[in-house]
């Protein structure tokens, strides 16, 4: 993925209004992220533990989401996979994550959902950066390659239903 700047994420934006894309919490430190092993830039608000945003690029075009999520309540056992990166996780280190809807449907109330590692960090735990809590990723025939495109089809046809 390339860099983005901070005007480059607010202006992303598709689910959200220009007013609430403009106070949105983005995170700091852009210029130290490791850019050439993400996929997409996901955060979580360190003012509302409860919400997360996703910034992709898609067709030279970026396209950025603002979702929420509620902690998870499982029991220590549980172990939940992420719908987009399929690593498992202990309690806690996956949830559905809901993203209102685009334009009118949104505005009504609608929205959608997918199952996501509530760290968004899919990319590093793809490429063995990032460990969950639960070890290792279960290891595939598929290439890296094959892996994060199917990763990103998975986010793709989450963004299409918005």
């Amino acid at each position: 993925m390339r860099a983005l700047t901070e005007q480059d994420i607010r202006t992303s934006f598709i689910n959200c209004s220009k007013g609430e894309a403009k106070r949105l919490t983005v995170p700091r430190e852009l210029e130290s992220r490791p850019w050439d092993d993400l996929d997409f830039l996901g955060w979580c608000d360190p003012g509302a533990p409860d919400r997360s945003y996703l910034v992709v690029e898609r067709e030279d075009r970026l396209v950025g989401v603002t979702m929420r999520f509620q902690p998870a309540r499982r029991g220590f056992l549980h172990r939940s996979m992420c719908s987009l990166c399929l690593t498992t996780h202990p309690r806690g280190g996956v949830a559905l994550m809901t993203a209102p809807k685009a334009g009118t449907a949104g505005r009504e109330g609608n929205s959608v959902g997918a199952y996501m590692c509530t760290d968004l960090a899919c990319s590093l735990y793809l490429r063995g950066s990032k460990v969950s809590e639960s070890g290792p990723r279960v290891e595939e025939s598929l290439t890296l390659e094959e892996q994060i495109d199917r990763m990103r089809g998975n986010l793709f046809a989450f963004l299409d239903t918005l």
